[in-house]
């Protein structure tokens, strides 16, 4: 039940390999490595990478884990306007002959968290493409699972797993479990190995729990089905969302319905979980003032009735 200390000491065991190896054959032979949850992978990969001869261009909605990690590191730091890749690609235009950086990290989640909404990872692979400074450092947190062939996220989706050089995500959402995975060139898994604080100075997860996320991830892989369902009401919920006259910037299975005033939110929440339906408020300073709203977050045991009662009370 559990590793009693940290992968480098004593607490490497055989079912990390087994959840590595599954996962460097699922997305095409790249090196994989496991952390204790996404906020240790996220606040510890960056710091490890990042030196002050390095610029990262951040969406200005990135997750707070994300941001945290940035901030450790000894980096520059300058934000995008959210999803806007013509910003981006002008900041890259102006910092990318700067010899003051030997490297730009671009940072961005695929489906975000609180929008709902996903960025264009084929534009972004493109203009990398354009810029040989340039890595990319994509979280597929929400992806996982619920989007690609096989559930390998919108990197699989748009075939871009190969193009993308930090490629990481959770296990605690779609997959059931708990951890983060960095999928990447082996030498970065190897530097990380020996450079990464969160990785040396954490207790590894307990061995069952890495062989109960092996066990969801193969179930997963096969469940192209139950994604194709989950974004038909994931469709239909974010239609009804807007035909009720609400803000709803979705294109994933988390549909945010924007009320704008926090009181309002939170009484609208109430009323909500009182009829059956367990769906939270979320306010400032995790969204943006006067942006506060109902984050529906939805499963493929929803069902399109379920919906049906839900939608006219909002």
């Amino acid at each position: 039940m559990s590793s009693s200390s940290s992968r480098l000491l004593t607490g490497h065991f055989p079912e990390y390999e087994l959840l590595e190896n599954s996962l460097t054959q699922a997305f095409h032979g790249r090196a994989a490595l496991l952390f204790n949850s996404g906020y240790h992978m996220n606040i510890g990969i960056l710091p490890a990478l990042a030196d002050s001869k390095t610029l990262i261009l951040a969406d200005k909605l990135i997750h707070a884990s994300m941001i945290d990690g940035i901030r450790l590191s000894s980096a520059k730091y300058v934000r995008y306007r959210h999803n806007d890749l013509n910003h981006l690609t002008q900041l890259l235009q102006k910092y990318h002959a700067d010899e003051a950086f030997e490297r730009i990290i671009v940072v961005t989640e695929s489906i975000f968290s609180m929008d709902g909404d996903e960025t264009d990872l084929a534009a972004l692979v493109s203009i990398k493409q354009q810029f040989c400074k340039v890595m990319l450092y994509v979280d597929e947190a929400h992806a996982i699972g619920v989007r690609g062939a096989q559930g390998l996220g919108c990197a699989e989706q748009y075939a871009v797993i190969d193009d993308i050089d930090l490629l990481v995500g959770t296990f605690g959402k779609a997959i059931a479990s708990v951890g983060g995975y960095l999928i990447c060139h082996a030498v970065i898994r190897d530097y990380l190995i020996n450079a990464m604080r969160p990785l040396i100075f954490s207790t590894a997860q307990p061995p069952i729990c890495m062989a109960w996320t092996n066990f969801v991830f193969q179930k997963v892989l096969g469940l192209d089905q139950r994604r194709q369902y989950l974004q038909s009401t994931s469709q239909y919920l974010q239609q009804a969302v807007q035909s009720k006259g609400f803000e709803c910037p979705s294109t994933s299975h988390i549909v945010p319905v924007i009320v704008g005033d926090s009181i309002k939110t939170v009484e609208k929440a109430k009323a909500l979980q009182d009829a059956g339906f367990y769906i939270m408020p979320v306010r400032p300073p995790t969204v943006p003032q006067h942006s506060s709203r109902l984050r529906i977050c939805l499963t493929a045991q929803i069902t399109q009735a379920d919906l049906d009662q839900l939608i006219p009370l909002l």
